[in-house]
């Protein structure tokens, strides 16, 4: 046992000062923090995001539903300042009790409707607008097991490798070979199914490809933690292909600029509300998020 060694206390207690990057938003209790009512547009879809993999999966989504054709898919997209706290407001709170980005409220129901997880919201667009997800019985189960692997995979990708590799104020070698050698494994995952198939659930393009995509892509990519070369990404060559495929999407590129606020301002939107916000968008900034 070396002299750094934690030994866990028998009762854990929070420690404010852990000087993390995201140190200063993170609490182990639950609920708001301040009273803010959350904005609402014109549009009967009401989003509040940021441009973060898990934001970034539902705007995608909500341009193909609209390049697609389907003008019921129109939305608001307000932006929530998570290093500011915004996801602690009343407002968020009550569209989603578990204050994670994104969250969506559907007005066009009786009631509105409130969805968070963005899992959970992907498959709520994909019901509510019959698109993206296959009906073939087996296809679908496949499309959604995918769905869901992402949802499973993803927070060892984030707050297991990213945390410890990029944002953890020491490094140290345990746990970064420790989710290294995961993030590696669920890389060979998507490249041996991806060997087979042009999507990641088969020859249609779905929901499970928006999900996988804004993590994985944007690994595959070398676009987070500055990772690629320390895991070699560019050895998963069907990932590549599918990465720059989605990459290529018209509605890809529109999703992955609503909510975002750091970066080339050429590919910021920090609010949507019509499909014209493209071409006259503000380059009015927050403080840069990763």
């Amino acid at each position: 046992m070396s002299d750094n060694t934690y030994v866990p206390p028998k009762i854990w207690t929070w420690d404010q000062e852990s000087g993390s990057k995201f140190a200063n938003i993170n609490r182990p209790i639950a609920g708001a923090t301040h009273d803010k009512d959350l904005p609402r547009g014109k549009h009967p879809l009401q989003l509040y995001s940021l441009a973060t993999p898990n934001g970034v999966k539902v705007t995608i989504m909500l341009e193909e539903l609209l390049a697609r054709g389907i003008s019921e898919a129109e939305y608001d997209a307000f932006i929530i300042n998570i290093m500011e706290g915004d996801q602690f407001s009343s407002g968020f709170v009550g569209a989603n009790p578990n204050s994670k980005i994104p969250a969506l409220v559907d007005y066009s129901t009786e009631t509105p409707t409130r969805v968070f997880e963005s899992g959970a919201i992907l498959l709520y667009l994909a019901e509510k607008f019959d698109a993206f997800l296959p009906k073939d019985h087996a296809k679908r189960t496949e499309c959604l097991s995918w769905l869901f692997w992402q949802m499973g995979s993803a927070p060892l990708l984030g707050g297991g490798f990213g945390h410890f590799y990029a944002y953890a104020p020491e490094k140290y070698e345990y746990p970064i070979n420790r989710y290294a050698m995961e993030i590696k494994r669920q890389l060979d995952v998507l490249d041996r199914q991806l060997a087979e198939n042009q999507y990641i659930s088969g020859d249609e393009y779905t929901i499970a490809d928006m999900a996988i995509w804004p993590w994985y892509g944007a690994l595959a990519a070398n676009k987070v933690y500055e990772a690629g070369e320390f895991l070699q990404v560019q050895d998963y060559k069907n990932v590549q292909r599918w990465t720059s495929e989605i990459n290529d999407r018209k509605a890809v590129k529109r999703g992955k600029m609503v909510n975002r606020s750091w970066g080339d301002p050429s590919g910021q939107l920090l609010e949507r509300h019509d499909a014209s916000d493209f071409e006259t968008r503000t380059q009015d900034k927050l403080s840069p998020e990763s």
